[in-house]
């Protein structure tokens, strides 16, 4: 099969947009995807059980974050993709570039949240057969702001059950999407994620109780590596920042594997 996929993509490039994280102004890194609240609070669980093997240990904290589920009280500020009515399709149409950026108008939202996700690729793979950012490709210059607004844990449990199907996982009310070009994250509760003992010991009620404690940073997933943000993020797509060799893939060859963690 890896022969095959290289001979097909031999003399193919592909151009793949890249994101760039920045806090009070400093470059922290490039990628891809990332995730905040449930999703970064899952990784950090399972970074301090790296004596577990790997499939226990992402079970483990999957289990042990939705137990404990809280919301985080932020404010998103993100600045929209702007299309151009040439003729060309809506993909190739995003303006890009630090200029386009400066004219746009920020929107805002803000309140508890469990899940927001920033994706510039489609992030295909065998748990999630339409990509956990379905509506975004490798190089159409936007990314895919996803937020899983405050709710009950059976219906976070819904949506989280829909990325392992063929079902639109945002068919849910608490679930927004929007194409973007910038976000930018400030989480308004303090700051980290409560002593494993109180957690063991105190019952959560998601509805009502953000997040609050004192460790001083925010986790977040960035590509499946554990990164601790002291404060506000900025996310900025960077449209064909790379070029690999390859071409575009619309669907997961892998057949849908069911996750027993939910």
């Amino acid at each position: 099969m890896q022969q095959e996929l290289w001979e097909r993509n031999r003399g193919h490039h592909q151009e793949v947009d890249v994101c760039s994280f920045i806090s009070l102004g400093r470059l922290l890194r490039f990628g891809f995807s990332s995730m905040f609240g449930f999703g970064g609070r899952t990784l950090a669980l399972a970074e301090r059980h790296r004596w577990m093997p790997p499939g226990q240990r992402r079970e483990f904290a999957v289990i042990k974050t939705l137990a404990n589920l809280k919301p985080e009280d932020c404010e998103l500020l993100f600045l929209p993709v702007k299309t151009v009515q040439t003729g060309a399709s809506q993909d190739d149409s995003a303006t890009d570039g630090e200029d386009t950026e400066e004219e746009g108008e920020w929107k805002t939202l803000q309140g508890l949240y469990l899940n927001i996700s920033i994706m510039a690729i489609p992030c295909l793979c065998s748990m999630a057969p339409r990509g956990l950012a379905p509506n975004t490709r490798l190089a159409n210059g936007s990314m895919a702001l996803i937020t899983a607004g405050n709710t009950s844990r059976s219906e976070f449990v819904k949506h989280l059950k829909r990325y392992n199907s063929v079902s639109n996982q945002f068919s849910f009310s608490f679930v927004e999407t929007h194409s973007v070009q910038a976000v930018r994250l400030r989480p308004r509760s303090a700051v980290g994620w409560a002593d494993e003992t109180l957690e063991e010991n105190e019952e959560c009620d998601s509805k009502t109780t953000p997040i609050i404690s004192s460790e001083g940073t925010y986790p977040w997933n960035i590509d499946g590596d554990l990164l601790d943000v002291p404060n506000e993020l900025l996310i900025r797509v960077h449209p064909r920042l790379l070029t690999l060799y390859g071409e575009e893939v619309e669907e997961a060859d892998e057949s849908p594997v069911k996750c027993s963690c939910i």
